[in-house]
């Protein structure tokens, strides 16, 4: 598939992954020169109704989101046999795999993720669509840190049947909820649940269940209360165990009832780490008292009665200071707290209306985006919902990232470079590389880049395709007539050409046994070389040996054809 061009606009250029039902090239968009996923259903589906209708299922929720914490779906299409949804490209790598790297990650970092997991479901959620597949495999880590949730392959909309046969092992089984491995309807809290058991492996480096069969993990997740995750990682503050404690709680009613809810408790926990706020409070120790005196009871009797006069002039004193304070602080919280609105993707206009409609500052910071237009906001700090304070200075101010478009950059020069260094080179300032498959003789080594396209210097738009042109090498082709066969192999295989066939010519002779009658050289336009010539690399050999007529089994022997270096074996 490779070099395919697909509805005459996507130019498949390298195999990026295979799922259950999908194969996932990397493709050139030729209308805007940008990195395309495309995502085609394996042929061996076309004519499955299941898996036809779990492809078309996704791309129907893909088309309903739009979120910069979603891999978002670009367009939808079908080349004669092909079904196929263009994504997003994400270059980075999958949640799991940094897990797999780095092992438990640090517990503010793991928060960070999981609350642009929670902002993605939430848009999802809002738009009546449940994951039912979150596990790290289906979190992308961008190479610029942003997060991406992908796969909403096996997603339902909210209120539909319950899970069908066929889809009841769908979902992984170490990441999914007690009604998932029950077979029982979903609703958004399993995906909360779900969001609970990732942020528990991203903060100790394991799942929470495990087991040597798939039923054995499912029912621990029915009814196994996992270990604590600070007997595993002590680094893990109590605030965010307590939050992942209640996402995995095992009845959906205990669990957060929806994405938003959770994000602000995980907030909340990277700025008071203790947990108190969450309700559990250390019990206090009961004092020793001994037996009293007669003289004693007496005396703490009037002592008693001076203290409950004390004691209500206090009480009284702090109800009205009490109510005083709370009544300061309800209208301190109504006058001056505000959330942080949600400015990513807006226009620059409308998110400074925002800010200045919530009561807040801004401050401005431009930079250059590949993928977002002019003046579109990229980002912004704090993020949405942070609870923020319109008189406090240090706290009523929320930079934006807006974007200046995409950046001109001049074109680096790979000529005289090899193909893989060119093509690192190329990655490293933003560019993608497009090696053209015609070769050309050149006395330079195989691979080597001869020319480009644009040429080095030009300002191009990051993401944009350069074509480079390639050496095929060069070798004088040799005069193997009359050798041994043996030595003709070896000659071909040092001069790195390609034989493609050996042909038999039956002699009585035995003095021309296994010697090369004669050879034919051509490259992959059929253009036919003679010996002395000069012609590339992998040049194509075709050699006509010698053989005994005489019969052996009633057969001529044949000559075996050695694997050379390079072939399969």
């Amino acid at each position: 598939m490779i070099g395919r061009v697909l509805d005459n606009r996507y130019e498949l250029v390298e195999f990026v992954g295979k799922g259950g039902m999908a194969i996932v090239y990397r493709a050139i968009d030729h209308r805007t020169g940008h990195s395309v996923a495309v995502k085609i259903l394996q042929p061996e589906f076309n004519q499955d109704a299941e898996f036809l209708g779990r492809f078309e299922r996704e791309a129907m929720t893909a088309s309903k989101m739009s979120h910069h914490n979603i891999v978002n779906l670009l367009d939808v299409g079908q080349d004669k046999e092909i079904r196929f949804l263009v994504m997003e490209y994400v270059r980075g790598r999958t949640l799991k795999e940094v897990i797999r790297q780095k092992g438990a990650l640090p517990p503010a970092v793991a928060a960070q993720i999981g609350i642009r997991i929670l902002s993605a479901l939430q848009h999802a959620h809002n738009n009546g669509i449940i994951h039912r597949d979150i596990k790290p495999q289906n979190i992308l880590v961008h190479s610029d840190g942003h997060i991406k949730v992908a796969d909403f392959g096996i997603a339902r909309v909210a209120g539909s049947n319950t899970i069908s046969t066929e889809d009841s092992v769908m979902g992984s089984v170490h990441y999914f909820s007690p009604e998932q491995a029950k077979g029982e309807s979903v609703t958004n809290v399993s995906d909360l649940y779900s969001v609970g058991v990732t942020l528990y492996e991203m903060m100790t480096g394991q799942p929470p269940f495990d087991g040597e069969t798939p039923v054995a993990i499912a029912l621990q997740h029915i009814g196994t209360k996992a270990k604590p995750m600070g007997e595993i990682n002590p680094a893990v503050p109590p605030a965010m165990e307590r939050v992942v404690e209640k996402a995995m709680e095992k009845r959906p009613e205990k669990r957060y009832q929806n994405a938003l809810e959770m994000a602000q408790d995980l907030q909340r926990a990277l700025q008071e780490p203790d947990g108190t706020w969450l309700g559990r409070l250390p019990d206090k120790p009961i004092p020793v008292m001994s037996t009293p005196t007669g003289k004693q009871r007496a005396l703490k009797k009037r002592k008693r009665r001076l203290y409950a006069m004390g004691a209500a002039l206090a009480v009284a004193a702090a109800v009205l200071i009490g109510l005083s304070i709370a009544v300061f602080k309800i209208y301190d919280e109504i006058t001056n707290v505000v959330e942080a609105p949600y400015c990513r993707d807006e226009v620059e206009k409308d998110a400074l209306r925002l800010i200045e409609r919530s009561g807040l500052r801004y401050e401005i910071i431009r930079t250059s985006d590949n993928t977002a237009p002019t003046g579109t906001v990229i980002g912004q700090i704090p993020d949405y919902g942070a609870k923020m304070r319109k008189n406090d200075p240090k706290n009523n101010t929320i930079r934006l990232i807006i974007s200046t478009g995409p950046e001109e950059k001049p074109v680096p020069d790979f000529v005289g470079m090899g193909l893989e260094e060119a093509r690192e080179e190329a990655e490293a300032h933003g560019f993608t590389l497009l090696p053209m498959p015609r070769r050309e003789l050149s006395n330079t080594p195989w691979g080597t880049v001869l020319h480009q396209n644009p040429e080095a210097e030009n300002l191009m738009l990051s993401n944009g395709v350069i074509e480079v042109y390639l050496s095929g090498g060069s070798v004088t082709l040799p005069d193997l007539t009359g050798m041994p066969l043996s030595d003709a192999l070896l000659l071909i295989q040092q001069l790195d050409l390609n034989l493609i066939e050996i042909k038999q010519i039956p002699v009585s002779d035995t003095t021309q046994f296994d010697r090369v009658a004669t050879q034919q050289y051509s490259d992959a336009d059929y253009n036919q070389y003679s010996p002395g010539q000069q012609a590339m690399q992998q040049t194509q050999v075709t050699l006509a040996v010698y053989v005994s007529d005489q019969p052996g089994d009633g057969t001529a022997q044949p000559v075996q054809t050695p694997i050379m270096e390079g072939e399969a074996q």
